[in-house]
């Protein structure tokens, strides 16, 4: 993201701390794509053996790594953009650039395509919430 701003033009006499949490205001798109990915992660970490934000691949403006192993044992690691999310590498944090993989706009797609436990395991899961809402809007 561009802006207009000139450092140069900024009063020196801003009323915050050097130590206060403004400090790190230029990063904060940094961590909105950690944020997101985060998300991710929260969102189907029941329905895979393994998933976590990769703490050795760096974070960009628009760019996160995944790392996930499904419930075959198989490991990847996936990268997050703006485009959606794709295989970039068949282990944890690494990335291979010959690699030329599809995107796909959600993660329950990517883990559709990769692994038939992920679809059976999510897809049950699935069920026995719409069973219990069932359930529930009888009694």
């Amino acid at each position: 993201m561009e802006t207009d701003y000139n450092p140069m033009e900024m009063p020196n006499n801003m009323g915050f701390e050097e130590d206060s949490d403004y400090r790190d205001f230029e990063g904060t798109d940094v961590k909105d794509m950690r944020l997101e990915a985060e998300a991710v992660v929260n969102d189907v970490l029941f329905a895979v053996s393994n998933m976590f934000v990769s703490k050795t691949l760096p974070c960009a403006e628009d760019v996160a790594y995944i790392n996930v192993e499904t419930r075959e044992r198989n490991k990847y690691c996936l990268e997050l953009t703006e485009a959606g999310l794709r295989v970039v590498a068949y282990a944890f944090d690494q990335t291979d650039d010959s690699l030329q993989t599809p995107y796909h706009e959600t993660v329950y797609s990517l883990l559709d395509s990769l692994s038939p436990a992920y679809r059976e395991f999510f897809g049950n899961a699935l069920l026995r919430r719409l069973e219990a809402l069932k359930k529930d809007s009888q009694s």
